[in-house]
């Protein structure tokens, strides 16, 4: 028989999938293959109190399993708290399709993920993410009703990505009313780095303010059509973390606020779309404290999507999303508020915050 401090002590216990679930309470994850297609992919769900999880399926080429797990364990719980401070009833979860969407992505590989989807009878509703669009969620919804940010012709909502840049524009004034004491960003040298659907249209709200604006792309063919369109100043990645900024708006990939780019940034906030954004949380988080940089923490800031996803849902009704989206302004600054109060890192006060709802709500739903 094996003691249970043997189990403790094994090298497989510590790095086995169920220890990284129990890390942060995560309820399920179904791993999912499929040779005739080449599907690889994983769906994490990590909370279910407010509600069904939702959240996008991303398609990227991880290098390994583990990355791919990994990813899909922080942006599954970064969707419950997500929902959970946008107000919605829905819980947290995600998808990763491990593959390069350029080249591997089809209709039938689409499809056959959309029966893995089927199986888990509601409890998991997927929408767009990184390397996903609505033409594939049309093919995902031949196979399952659990799916959401549909075409607009399919009775969806579209490409939420105006939606969530929307949002990302009032958290960033919302940010700057904290630091400067008005949230006028006219003037302001703003680093959008990340210049897909969600980042153009930060650009193009903060031209329109009359900010100073910096883009970065590893597109660069991209980079160019946006400058052209915008007006925004081109920069280099190895001058990324040189720049002197106002904001810094990471608005691609994760982990970019990190011990590097911390030692190397100038800039008085944080604020951008990208999840993840805090390589470690407890290292960087407090990090950004400790440098005055004011943190507006990914899953607030970004939370348009969701939003806009969700009333699609109920009978989409764009008006309604984006009244609800423009309550993002004023959670932001209850967070800042809570921050200060506490004197932690935001981006604790944040989860502390989400984590109270789902508490409150548990002993509605579970009677304790």
């Amino acid at each position: 028989m094996i003691e249970i401090q043997d189990i403790k002590k094994s090298p497989l216990a510590e790095n086995s999938v169920i220890a990284q679930m129990t890390l942060h309470n995560h309820e399920q994850v179904v791993f999912c293959n499929d040779n005739a297609t080449g599907l690889k992919a994983i769906i994490a769900i990590h909370n279910t109190i407010l509600g069904p999880s939702l959240g996008g399926t991303r398609m990227w080429p991880y290098k390994s399993e583990v990355e791919a797990l990994t990813d899909v364990l922080r942006l599954s719980r970064g969707m419950t708290y997500k929902s959970s401070l946008a107000g919605l009833n829905l819980g947290g979860g995600k998808a990763v399709i491990i593959g390069d969407a350029a080249t591997q992505k089809n209709e039938a590989l689409m499809r056959r993920f959309g029966k893995f989807i089927n199986s888990l009878a509601g409890k998991y509703i997927t929408a767009e993410d990184v390397g996903i669009n609505t033409k594939d969620m049309e093919y995902i919804k031949m196979e399952t009703n659990f799916v959401s940010g549909l075409p607009v012709n399919m009775g969806g909502s579209g490409d939420p990505s105006s939606v969530t840049a929307y949002g990302v524009y009032l958290s960033m004034k919302a940010s700057a009313k904290e630091k400067w004491g008005n949230d006028s960003l006219s003037g302001k040298k703003v680093l959008v780095q990340g210049i897909g659907h969600v980042g153009e249209g930060l650009v193009i709200n903060l031209i329109k303010e009359g900010a100073h604006v910096f883009i970065n792309d590893i597109n660069e063919e991209r980079l160019k059509i946006v400058a052209q369109e915008t007006g925004a100043s081109v920069v280099s990645s190895d001058k990324l973390f040189d720049l002197d900024i106002d904001i810094y708006a990471p608005c691609a990939l994760g982990g970019t606020v990190n011990t590097d780019s911390l030692n190397r940034l100038k800039c008085s906030i944080i604020c951008g779309a990208a999840n993840n954004q805090l390589a470690d949380e407890n290292i960087h988080g407090k990090m950004v404290m400790d440098k005055d940089i004011l943190y507006a923490p990914d899953y607030v800031v970004n939370a348009g999507g969701i939003i806009n996803v969700y009333y699609e849902l109920e009978g989409y009704s764009r008006e309604r999303a984006l009244s609800h989206a423009e309550k993002i302004y004023d959670t932001t600054l209850n967070i800042f508020k809570v921050s200060k109060e506490q004197n932690i890192p935001t981006y604790l006060a944040a989860n502390r915050l989400a984590e109270k709802r789902i508490s409150d709500i548990s002993k509605v739903k579970l009677g304790f």
